[in-house]
């Protein structure tokens, strides 16, 4: 899943996975988000970040416990705020120290776009 948004919009949707709590509606885009009606973050028990598609609402859901969102939070406010170009890879892979296993990856954009120009 590519998320792009401004800055604004990301050190919103890294208030919310920090709160544990909120919805942000997304704007029709080219395939394959174009489906996608929103990001949902919600607050679960237990350790660790699970990031799936309700494929029945057509939702991105973020859920987790308040200290494994603080990390995922603290890296999409950190693209929020790059000065330059970039994106993050938020991947799964096994040990992962905040995402459980079957998250969905996502690749979060800089509103600068492209690569880092440093």
């Amino acid at each position: 899943m590519d998320i792009t948004a401004t800055a604004k919009e990301l050190a919103h949707l890294a208030s919310l996975i920090a709160e544990g709590t909120g919805f942000i509606s997304a704007a029709p885009t080219s395939p394959p988000n174009s489906m996608l009606t929103g990001i949902e973050v919600r607050k679960t028990s237990g350790s660790g970040v699970h990031i799936r598609l309700d494929d029945q609402t057509q939702t991105l859901v973020i859920s987790g416990d308040a200290e494994s969102r603080a990390v995922l939070a603290e890296n999409v406010h950190a693209m929020a705020t790059a000065e330059d170009g970039g994106h993050l890879h938020v991947d799964y892979f096994p040990g992962h120290y905040y995402l459980l296993e079957g998250s969905l990856p996502l690749v979060i954009n800089s509103p600068h776009g492209g690569m880092p120009s440093r």
